[in-house]
């Protein structure tokens, strides 16, 4: 018979090592090729062909392995260069585990023979094969079973999909649940980005009325919805609508892990709110991504502007694109790790210092940003045009050019209050909250950098036109400094004669003056005939003014109040009696002559635990130096208030301080919540002093260990 073999085959005798010295791991060769080629071709399988010779070796190493060394199990046979190649969150992820090897196989399970074929990977009975061959063959089709699902990669027709998102790398381990396995893959195929199917813009306006909307609720005025509803649920329930983000407990990874029936409510907030951190960096990137394929990249527009007008206009966008696009990288990579999310703030912490300075310089240039875009818009007809048109487009979803030009100013605050958001619900003395309070500094301290560069650029140009407009009559005063800005500016009524009723009918008594208040010094002009000229009749530092209000001097006297100079530019202390056109313009400029004023109300420092606070329902810019420029949703406590719709409040989580008009916002009735706001704004500065004083009690010895966080990507 071997004879006969060799004679019709024109094979050399195989020869079979009964005795194996060392474990051999088989190696993938040209004959497991060609048993690839005869399993898929449906071919009879021949007792002496390769693919019979390639199974008995494998399943003498087997066997020998099981000998030497009876704890262990061969590996899989997987490439780590074609295992990273699968798919983009393969790469990131460890090699199989020892619970991922294959089970070896069992020496008495016969091949397949002749009775047996394999059409299109599926395993049918031959019409040759006879009854006695059963046996054999359901032993085979077991092991073929085993083995496929040890160690199997379904690519579901690769060739045919091209697509690399859609294939996955299954590795069954052993005693892992099917609850387990549906989790982590579940887990493994989050795609944030693809399923944020909603602008930033949407986000930020939908959560922003969210937030008053609850608070509406729990005031009892009239919402959107009906009925009352504890505040942690109305808050998920209020997210859970159209335009909005997707609820973290409504993964499907989530419910099936379990997690929602073990988990307290307080944890599941927790996990909501780091989860909102995530989705909104995936709409905030899907947003970047449509300004630059729509407009940055569009030849429409890109052939109407000149290389120095579209370096005006996008500035350095492509560095912030660079910028959200590894922050989020690392972010869906702390997801697929595990659904149960551990932390986010020390991925902020991490990039706020690494990567988030190029926000610093794309916000410090938006001021020209925003001149050039208007004098592009006057001067290129065809740019006007083609923008018009890019605009109108669906895909845009009705939003301005410029809603995307100002998207990382408004990102990087908004990261600001949500990484707030997480120190608030985090556990005092975790390590989380220490993450927390070092992102959120690390944010602080880039939002100021932000809002003082812009500061800057626009004090000096603002100094600049008004020095041009002076004219002293006696001693000059420099006015350009890197340590001076303007406050407020405008015209006043200065009052002259004795003090009676006689004189206060008498508009004749009454002479228009012009006030030029700085930070550090106080210009009081004449305006010329011409208007455009300002003669400076008298100067004094800021810190030697005192006013004195004269409203319960009676009604002729309620928008007139006295400035005293206590030591002129001749040296000598002046009074001057100044009327306003109402008592809200008295107000505003008392307390912008003199800052250490005692108001109305205490400010959030005093610890006041009743204090009244509003929140804004409607945006506002701010149209004079000692306003406030507010978002919705801001909440504020109230300094003072006048009669006729102005307000001087005090944001509460920046402690920035200016005028708003009572139309923009509403009062918090319910004392809860303004308790809570006050709390928590105290946890947060506590927080934060805390962190402070330690980094100043530490000076001179080793430094505290910041989170050590490394990324999931590479810069080539």
């Amino acid at each position: 018979m071997p004879a006969l073999f060799r004679m019709k085959w024109g094979h050399k005798p195989q020869v079979v090592q009964t005795k194996i010295q060392t474990p051999v791991t088989h190696l993938p060769s040209e004959d497991d090729d060609d048993d690839e080629e005869k399993l898929s071709s449906g071919a009879p399988i021949r007792r002496n062909s390769r693919f019979y010779r390639s199974m008995r070796k494998k399943k003498l190493s087997s066997s020998s392995e099981q000998q030497e060394s009876p704890s262990s199990s061969p590996k899989p046979a997987v490439d780590p260069a074609s295992y990273n190649r699968l798919s983009p969150s393969a790469a990131n992820r460890p090699p199989p585990s020892p619970r991922m090897q294959t089970p070896p196989f069992r020496s008495g399970i016969s091949l397949p023979s002749n009775g047996s074929t394999v059409l299109g990977g599926v395993r049918s009975r031959s019409p040759l094969a006879t009854p006695g061959d059963w046996p054999r063959r359901q032993d085979m089709e077991e092991l073929s079973e085993r083995t496929t699902s040890a160690c199997t990669m379904q690519d579901k027709d690769i060739h045919a999909t091209a697509d690399p998102d859609n294939i996955t790398l299954r590795l069954v381990r052993n005693g892992d649940s099917p609850q387990k396995m549906a989790v982590e893959n579940s887990c493994r195929n989050l795609n944030i980005v693809k399923s944020v199917d909603v602008l930033y813009q949407e986000y930020r306006d939908t959560s922003k009325q969210q937030e008053i909307e609850q608070r509406r609720q729990r005031d009892g005025l009239p919402t959107a919805g009906s009925g009352v509803t504890a505040a942690p649920a109305l808050q998920l329930q209020l997210r859970n609508s159209m335009h909005s983000l997707s609820l973290w407990q409504n993964l499907d990874a989530v419910k099936i892990s379990g997690h929602l029936d073990t988990l307290e409510p307080k944890e599941i907030i927790l996990q909501e709110a780091m989860f909102e951190l995530v989705t909104s960096e995936a709409s905030y990137y899907k947003s970047l991504e449509l300004l630059e394929t729509h407009f940055l990249r569009n030849p429409l527009l890109v052939n109407t502007l000149s290389q120095s007008d579209m370096h005006f206009l996008f500035s350095n966008i492509e560095d912030i694109m660079k910028a959200s696009e590894r922050f989020l990288m690392d972010l869906e990579h702390r997801i697929e790790e595990s659904i149960l999310i551990s932390d986010v703030c020390d991925i902020v912490y991490f990039h706020a210092v690494n990567h988030f300075q190029v926000f610093i310089s794309y916000v410090i240039n938006q001021a020209y940003q925003e001149k050039n875009y208007r004098r592009i818009l006057q001067e290129n007809a065809l740019f006007r045009e083609k923008m018009s048109i890019l605009e109108n487009q669906p895909k845009v979803k009705g939003l301005s050019f410029t809603s995307f030009l100002i998207l990382p100013f408004q990102r990087i605050t908004r990261l600001k209050l949500l990484v707030q958001n997480i120190l608030k619900k985090v556990e005092e003395n975790s390590e989380s909250e220490k993450t927390a309070i070092l992102a959120h500094q690390e944010l602080e301290r880039i939002v100021k950098e932000c809002n003082e560069g812009v500061r800057k650029m626009s004090r000096t140009e603002e100094l600049i036109s008004i020095e041009k407009t002076l004219e002293f009559k006696s001693k000059s005063v420099p006015v350009i400094s890197h340590s001076r800005w303007l406050l407020k500016k405008g015209e006043v009524q200065q009052m002259s004669g004795p003090k009676s009723t006689r004189t206060m009918r008498s508009r004749k008594l009454y002479h228009p003056i012009y006030l030029f208040l700085f930070n550090n010094l106080l210009l009081i002009t004449k305006r010329s005939s011409s208007g455009e000229k300002y003669q400076v009749l008298d100067s004094c530092s800021r810190s030697m003014l005192r006013t004195e209000d004269l409203e319960d001097q009676g009604q002729m006297l309620a928008s007139v109040f006295v400035l005293k100079l206590l030591e002129n530019q001749e040296d000598r202390e002046v009074s001057y009696m100044l009327k306003t056109e109402s008592i809200s313009d008295k107000l505003r400029w008392i307390y912008a002559l003199t800052p250490n004023r005692r108001t109305r109300f205490l400010s959030t420092s005093a610890h006041q635990p009743d204090s009244p606070q509003v929140q804004c329902i409607q945006s506002y810019s701010s149209q004079e130096p000692d306003e406030l420029s507010v978002e919705m949703a801001d909440v504020l406590h109230i300094l003072e208030c006048t009669d006729d719709g102005w307000m001087f409040g005090e944001r509460l989580h920046d402690g920035e301080r200016g005028w708003f008009p009572i139309r923009v916002v509403e009062r918090i009735m319910n004392a809860e919540i303004r308790a809570q706001n006050l709390k928590e704004c105290q946890r947060i500065q506590q927080a934060q002093e805390g962190a402070q004083g330690a980094r100043a009690a530490s000076r001179g010895r080793r430094p505290a260990k910041s989170p050590q966080y490394t990324p999931t990507w590479t810069d080539l």
